[in-house]
């Protein structure tokens, strides 16, 4: 039997969790693609799949053997692609770790285009706001807005990622609006759990930078619930322009002291190698950077 047939048909098995879908997808029977996981299996000595009745999943060794079967087919792909000179379309799953807040119409937005684009390319994304480990948990990529990204991964700047400290309008009419940054000693903040627990922010002046020391009344890692909190009137907070954008068009935020209060971050696409950037990988970054909705 075919290795390397063998090992097309685990990884569209491990993708799809179903060997009936992977054998339609390839056009082979159920029982074919079952044969050659099995002959896989006692090549290597080893059980690659969990199989039930109603569900397939990864062993712990055969999560292991997927992650670099898969990054060494879709590279022989690229270089069969790269012989012939024909162009191989993006298919299959891409799974992506972004932060909470993208979860917004801007960016469904822009995933529902890119699926319109390359059909043939299920996309899985994580938005739990923890920082994956991308080899160990077999992502393709992650959006990370940090200034300091793993040395160990490849990074590319996507865009721009501003985030404004704002207030509700209900907020500043009720308490009123600061002035200068003293006004903002011992307010309540909406705080990043990761970045602001303490309450302490960095500010900009004319001087240099300068700390402010707010009183947390909220700490959470997810910053929509930030959002929300903020739009109830709980106090200030900084948040994604992406994510704050309509609210500060509609005058249900405003920003508060914008030429000290602000942060100019990046948005970051990082991945494991650049030497293994499957064809759909690729595409999705070159989509995304040239997407105007993100600059």
């Amino acid at each position: 039997m075919d290795t390397l047939v063998s090992i097309r048909v685990f990884c569209t098995v491990a993708e799809l969790k179903s060997f009936t879908a992977a054998a339609e997808r390839l056009g082979v029977s159920p029982a074919m693609a079952s044969k050659h996981v099995m002959h896989l299996e006692e090549r290597l000595s080893a059980r690659l799949l969990n199989r039930t009745s109603r569900h397939v999943s990864l062993t712990e060794t055969g999560a292991l053997y997927f992650e670099q079967a898969r990054q060494m087919v879709d590279g022989l792909d690229e270089v069969e692609a790269a012989v012939s000179q024909t162009v191989v379309a993006p298919k299959g799953r891409l799974r992506l770790s972004a932060p909470v807040w993208m979860a917004n119409p801007v960016f469904a937005g822009l995933l529902a285009d890119f699926r319109a684009r390359y059909p043939d390319v299920t996309l899985e994304i994580d938005l739990s706001g923890r920082m994956v480990n991308l080899v160990e948990e077999g992502f393709d990529l992650a959006l990370r807005v940090t200034a300091s990204p793993d040395p160990g991964l490849i990074a590319r700047t996507i865009a721009d990622a501003p985030f404004y400290f704002v207030a509700s309008r209900a907020y500043l009419d009720e308490r009123g609006r600061p002035a200068d940054l003293d006004d903002l000693v011992g307010a309540p903040l909406l705080a990043y759990s990761l970045v602001h627990a303490d309450g302490v922010v960095p500010a900009n002046t004319e001087h240099g930078r300068k700390t402010i020391k707010f009183t947390p009344v909220l700490q959470t890692g997810n910053e929509t619930l930030m959002h929300c909190a903020c739009l109830q009137g709980m106090g200030f907070a900084f948040l994604p322009k992406w994510l704050v954008s309509d609210d500060l068009a509609a005058g249900r935020l405003v920003r508060v002291l914008p030429e000290n209060m602000f942060f100019a971050g990046k948005l970051l696409a990082v991945y494991p190698s650049r030497k293994y950037l499957s064809v759909k990988v690729r595409s999705f970054l070159d989509f995304i950077v040239r997407d105007p909705r993100l600059k």
